[in-house]
């Protein structure tokens, strides 16, 4: 697992490390049941506070990806929504790609279809 921050963006720390670890999930870089290092040892690798991991691992429990087991830790339990929109979206290239749609439209389509 690879969980880079930048201390200098506006987005807080812990949200940082929550959306990278959340992507890493939903492209499946994290498998299902794998274990998340301990808050610990990864704020030391980060050089952050481990409030500040487990703030993000909370967000990650609160949204169903991961479950928080007292004595082993952050075990990753999927992300089954970002599985079925992986499908649609699969489906929606694959759909674009045939029609002959350029990727730079078929982007403007689905940018437009999530800001509405």
């Amino acid at each position: 697992m690879f969980v880079l921050i930048d201390p200098t963006a506006t987005t807080p720390v812990f949200a940082q490390i929550e959306a990278s670890i959340a992507t890493q999930i939903a492209t499946g870089t994290i498998a299902t049941g794998a274990r998340l290092p301990a808050a610990r040892d990864l704020a030391d690798s980060l050089g952050v506070n481990v409030h500040t991991v487990l703030r993000a691992y909370q967000a990650l429990r609160d949204q169903g990806q991961i479950e928080l087991r007292r004595g082993r830790g952050a075990v990753v339990v999927g992300a089954p929504t970002a599985d079925r929109v992986r499908e649609a979206v699969a489906r929606a290239a694959a759909e674009a790609k045939s029609a002959g749609i350029p990727i730079g439209t078929l982007l403007a389509l689905v940018r437009e279809e999530y800001e509405s």
